[in-house]
């Protein structure tokens, strides 16, 4: 027997802005490039293939999902109610938002990197790559 997950809630602008507001957790499931490009103020980037690997790094509260337009964010607040844990999407997502006249940000929120953490073991691999072509 199949089962159809729960659908997700999306909330308009004055819902999501009064769980911004509250300091509920704002996760962002686009692409990192998409995220840089312009987000919600405050929001951390998840990228939706990734979000049951974030999921106990994520703040209490409800969660408010984003993306362009509310598709992925959709998708995204569906996955973390099969995972237990409350979440709605915004509906119109970040442009809504933007248009709206809401804080949004560019580029990384203050205190995050601009790009991925190295793995400690990177730089192992590289010399042992290295040395593995060129015969040593």
């Amino acid at each position: 027997m199949t089962t159809i997950p729960p659908a997700a809630e999306e909330v308009d602008l004055t819902a999501a802005r009064a769980l911004w507001a509250a300091g509920d957790p704002v996760v962002d499931v686009r692409s990192p490039q998409e995220y840089a490009a312009g987000h919600v103020a405050g929001a951390v980037n998840v990228p939706l293939d990734r979000l049951a690997f974030a999921l106990d790094t994520l703040p209490p509260g409800q969660v408010l999902t984003v993306c362009s337009l509310g598709n992925r964010s959709r998708q995204g607040a569906e996955r973390l109610a099969r995972l237990g844990r409350p979440a709605v999407s915004l509906r119109g997502g970040t442009k809504a938002w933007a248009a709206a006249g809401l804080p949004t940000r560019t580029g990384p929120e203050p205190g995050e990197r601009g790009r991925p953490r190295r793995s400690p073991w990177s730089r192992w691999w590289r010399c042992a790559r290295t040395t593995r072509a060129g015969g040593g």
